[in-house]
């Protein structure tokens, strides 16, 4: 038997550990600190921050400015893009359709959408709804984006569900986790079909009007003044500049909620308390059972192996990254639009939930990452590492790195600009099969290229090497400026045409690379 000696001496032990933890718990004035220096450090024109607790709010405040322009200040209620967290909206919807019996989780697609076609009869007949959520579908990563990026492109929800049968799979289907938005298209097609209603006006009266998310928006179409909402930036040089309101295409289902930190606080609250929601509780957007399916992961990822967390798993649920931290569940994603970045991250072991939005690429995601890590960490009782100097470092290198490359290409164009070409051979009709035709012509002595269906993709072609074009975009918005090489048939005339991108900072939503631009001006 243990003396009490001992007994006294473990138990001192333990308050002190225990004290040691809570401790490092910061507090609302160090989140302040926090946030504020790493606003500057980063120089993200604003953001917004909110951190729930045990069932409250404890903290959330807005920082800098909605536009550099304006200099309006942000607050707790301003909205901002936040992009692909909308994606976990959509998951809920499609719940709350569920638990009505109005679809099950794995109906076959075809059963509410028959003309729904993938890329062989097999994928077809198995492709359920569990399939558009998870990212499994055996196609590359941002297959088919460019129906949506950049914007104000006129493709529509028929486009998008005759383009799979064009793409070229990159993995077995449900055997490999590679990003997609198209799907999430489809399956905001879906909760139309089921519902009767479109996914904007759904989640608008099923999810943000009940949870009193009087700041919140399905759509930046449905906002009356632009002027109350956080306006884009991206970076230019060593500055950044305001850009242009990105509207989505076809629906909302995969990005198009612009939503406040105060009602993103809310949201936070209900995912926390499984579904439940209001003064006391009593009303429930979706059951714990939904939530549990929301909250399984459906296509594993290869986990971190960072000691300082020690994680063993890793994968996506239903609109959901889940992993494990330090023995708990970890319930997180990502956002991100031009000129907009955020991040969501709920810890439900210990009742964490923040939120981070941000108006200024490549920044903010620099930003959120550091503010989240260390919030986290803090409740996790790990010993402080300094993630703001960290992440600060990482983004001027992956900056650095970038504008390397891009100007390494611009001197070569340079050098090559006298080189002597005939451009008849290159002009002319090409055409993709899913994303339409586009137009090589000149101009005024030099080669131009125009999408027929995307509006922004226009700018002059110059002349790299061998066969290879840059083509810089008039819209210098997008940030995406892509290589254009032509195949030459026997008699030296342009057949084909392949596209990437230059920087290797672009997003990956430019999906030049899935293009076969094949001629039809024979």
């Amino acid at each position: 038997m243990k003396s009490k000696k001992t007994i006294r001496t473990v138990f001192m032990a333990i308050l002190v550990l225990t004290c040691t933890v809570v401790s490092a718990q910061m507090s609302t004035k160090q989140i302040d600190e926090l946030v504020e220096t790493a606003l500057d450090k980063f120089g993200v024109a604003g953001a917004s921050v909110g951190v729930v607790k045990d069932g409250e709010i404890m903290f959330v405040k807005g920082y800098g400015v909605k536009s550099i322009e304006s200099k309006d200040p942000v607050d707790e209620n301003t909205p901002f893009a936040i992009a692909s967290l909308s994606k976990a909206f959509t998951t809920a919807a499609l719940s709350i359709l569920v638990e009505e019996g109005k679809l099950d989780w794995n109906d076959k697609v075809t059963q509410h959408i028959p003309e729904f076609k993938m890329y062989n009869s097999y994928v077809t007949e198995n492709f359920n709804i569990k399939d558009l959520l998870t990212h499994r579908s055996g196609l590359g990563l941002g297959v088919g984006d460019l129906m949506g990026f950049p914007d104000g492109g006129n493709f529509t929800i028929d486009d998008v569900l005759q383009s799979f049968q064009y793409f070229e799979p990159q993995s077995a289907f449900r055997t490999q986790f590679d990003y997609d938005n198209l799907l999430y298209w489809v399956a905001g097609e879906v909760i139309k079909r089921a519902s009767g209603m479109e996914w904007e006006d759904f989640v608008d009266q099923r999810i943000l009007n009940p949870l009193q998310m009087d700041h919140s928006y399905p759509s930046l179409s449905k906002i009356e003044d632009l002027n109350s909402i956080a306006v884009p930036h991206i970076r230019e040089g060593n500055n950044i500049r305001a850009i242009q309101h990105f509207k989505e295409s076809v629906n909302g289902a995969a990005g198009g909620i612009q939503s406040s930190a105060s009602d993103m606080c809310k949201w936070m609250l209900v995912q926390l308390n499984a579904g439940k929601y209001g003064a006391n509780l009593e009303q429930q957007l979706f059951s714990k059972k939904s939530q549990h399916e929301m909250w399984k992961i459906n296509t594993v990822v290869d986990a971190g192996k960072d000691p300082r967390y020690n994680s063993h798993f890793f994968g996506y649920g239903l609109g959901w990254f889940l992993n494990d931290m330090k023995g708990n569940l970890s319930v997180s994603h990502t956002g991100g639009l031009p000129g907009m970045l955020s991040k969501l991250w709920l810890v439900p072991d210990i009742d964490l939930g923040i939120i981070i939005l941000t108006n200024t690429s490549e920044a903010g995601g620099a930003f959120f990452s550091a503010v989240s890590k260390t919030i986290v960490d803090s409740y996790l009782g790990l010993e402080p590492i300094n993630w703001t100097d960290q992440y600060v470092k990482m983004l001027q290198e992956r900056q650095d790195q970038g504008d390397t490359v891009t100007e390494k290409v611009w001197e070569t164009v340079e050098s090559n600009k006298n080189v002597s070409l005939t451009h008849q051979d290159y002009t002319g009709t090409y055409k993709d099969k899913w994303f339409g035709s586009i137009e090589i012509y000149e101009q005024n002595g030099n080669l131009r290229f125009k999408a027929e269906r995307s509006p922004k993709l226009m700018g002059q072609m110059f002349f790299y090497k061998a066969n290879t074009f840059v083509i810089k975009w008039v819209d210098r918005d997008l940030q995406a400026d892509a290589f254009a090489s032509f195949i030459l048939d026997e008699e030296g005339k342009a057949s084909e045409i392949k596209m990437k991108g230059i920087s290797p900072n672009m997003d990956f939503s430019y999906d030049f690379h899935d293009l076969k631009l094949v001629r039809v001006d024979h």
